[in-house]
């Protein structure tokens, strides 16, 4: 209320018009300004490894495992190259086996099926008969399960 009386009382004429000043002109030229940035401050994007873990797990897998299929097909006789691409998709699921979190919090799962996924490629690359695949797929899971089990519980 008493702010009220107060503007009523100023006269009109007190008031004055203030300009402001304009801004200083753009000029384009360039400036010899040097920034010194030390490394640790710097932070650099991560790389695509780092961005996609299960990526990297599964190529250092697939190379892992074409030289042991590679190798497989060469001492059995049925072929490097057969073996060599057996070993490559076989050595790319055990690698996102062994990097799979939920086969972490597992781990004589994670042993077990990574037994298993050897068996079976092994099998495949140097097997002969009927039905290499599974006998070496069996006989790789129970070693992959003895393993886990002698590893995790008898400590």
């Amino acid at each position: 209320m008493l702010a009220s009386l107060i503007a009523c009382q100023i006269p009109a004429a007190a008031t004055t018009d203030v300009t402001t000043p304009t801004p200083p002109p753009y000029h384009a030229g360039v400036t010899r300004t040097t920034h010194h940035v030390s490394a640790s401050s710097t932070k650099k994007a991560p790389s695509y490894w780092q961005q996609h873990p299960k990526v990297k797990a599964a190529v250092t897998g697939a190379g892992v495992g074409t030289a042991a299929g590679a190798v497989t097909g060469l001492v059995t006789h049925r072929g490097i190259v057969r073996g060599a691409a057996i070993g490559a998709g076989t050595g790319a699921g055990v690698g996102l086996i062994r990097s799979s979190d939920t086969m972490k919090r597992h781990p004589i799962m994670k042993n077990t099926a990574t037994g298993g996924a050897v068996g079976l490629g092994l099998g495949l690359a140097g097997g002969r008969g009927s039905h290499p695949g599974i006998k070496g797929a069996a006989v790789g899971s129970a070693v992959g399960l003895g393993f886990g089990l002698i590893k995790d519980k008898l400590k």
